[in-house]
Formats: C-alpha cells, structure tokens, sequence
C-alpha cells in the first residue's frame, strides 16, 4: 500500500497486489477530498512506478484512475504491462 498521512488513518491511499514476481496490480486508488486537486494521486502512481522500476514489475492498472494515468504519462510505459 502507498499512502500519504497515518497509515492507521491515511488521507490518500492507492493499494495494489503482487499475483507474481514479475507483475504488480494497481487495484484502487482513493484520495481525501481535503487533498483533491493537488496532483496526490498521480504522486501515489509515481510511487508505484518508481518502486515497479526498483523491482523490475510491470504493472497492470485495473483502478480506473492508475489507468488513466498511464494513458496520459508516455513515460511510464517502460512499467505498463503489455496485452
């Protein structure tokens, strides 16, 4: 889980799962209303490239938002997982 706050009470928190050790799933990414509009869930997708980039991960995005991500950031298409 990458978050921004608590851990016991994040303000913004993007979760995601390992099914294998070449491959990370983004499953959700939900941002507090008091961050809205300060580009906090695009930092929690930077983060999960980074550390995918550390791991050699390819990443598959199946949270509507990560996924929106990707399509507009061409550079974190070295991470995506290709169909």
């Amino acid at each position: 889980m990458f978050y921004v706050g608590e851990i016991t009470d994040p303000l913004a928190v993007m979760t995601y799962s390992l099914p294998s050790s070449h491959q990370m799933v983004i499953e959700h990414t939900e941002v507090n209303m008091a961050l809205r509009g300060q580009n906090v869930g695009y930092q929690l997708v930077e983060s999960a490239v980074e550390f995918a980039r550390a791991n050699q991960l390819k990443i598959t995005p199946v949270c509507p938002f990560a996924a929106s991500v990707f399509r507009k950031k061409k550079e974190f298409a070295d991470v995506l997982k290709k169909f």
